[in-house]
């Protein structure tokens, strides 16, 4: 996967607001990593920012509906990883900014 897909990709997901807190899901650090094949099926590995995340179903079906708006991407799959744990040193300058965290 070439480097502007993989933009493509990246850009779509910063469209996904996390609904409790209000920023992309890029910004948040929760995107580890995109990936897409040559037929079209792409893979989001990413995690949440606490395993109880109520709103991960919602977070995902927002990542599908996302990426779907690239022609390229026919199917999506998503994978809620653990590890590594998610912590707010994963947030862009932008997203701590954004809610205040040092």
């Amino acid at each position: 996967m070439d480097q502007d897909m993989r933009d493509s990709m990246m850009g779509a997901l910063e469209t996904v607001i996390d609904p409790e807190l209000g920023i992309d899901i890029v910004n948040l650090g929760l995107v580890y990593d995109v990936e897409l094949t040559e037929d079209g099926f792409g893979v989001v590995t990413m995690t949440l920012t606490s395993m109880g995340c109520p709103m991960g179903p919602m977070i995902v079906d927002m990542v599908k509906t996302a990426l779907y708006e690239l022609p390229e991407v026919k199917e999506v799959d998503v994978k809620i990883v653990w590890t590594p744990t998610w912590s707010k040193d994963n947030m862009s300058r932008y997203a701590k900014m954004a809610l205040g965290v040092r």
